[in-house]
């Protein structure tokens, strides 16, 4: 269904792991970067703001399987995990920082979350 409907992608945005071990990067100089991990096939729906300014606001909504994916390779305990230490998530090469998710369930099991983002 998910394909069906746009079959998009988004890229959630980590902090990266790792810093350089030089002095410089213990002060705060260097940026550390960060990681990303693709989350597809995902459908994106553009959401109206009351004042409709410069801020846009999407809801993407992502399968079960892509979360799943996502959570073995970074090895974290769920998608919740995923949400909740991401930076903030690229879609169309704009950056959203997101704002909040819901996890709907069926017989108690995951198979769709909404990511609310704003950018």
């Amino acid at each position: 269904m998910l394909r069906t409907l746009g079959g998009t992608q988004v890229i959630l945005l980590f902090p990266a792991s790792g810093m350089p071990g030089d002095a410089v990067a213990g002060l705060g100089l260097v940026d550390p970067g960060v990681e990303q991990a693709v989350i597809e096939p995902v459908v994106v729906v553009e959401l109206t703001t009351e004042t409709n300014g410069p801020r846009r606001r999407i809801e993407v909504l992502a399968g079960h399987s892509a979360m799943a994916e996502q959570v073995s390779q970074r090895n974290v305990a769920s998608a919740d995990v995923l949400f909740q230490t991401a930076l903030g998530l690229v879609y169309c090469g704009e950056v959203f920082h997101i704002e909040g998710y819901v996890v709907e369930r069926i017989g108690g099991i995951a198979y769709l979350y909404r990511v609310a983002a704003m950018s």
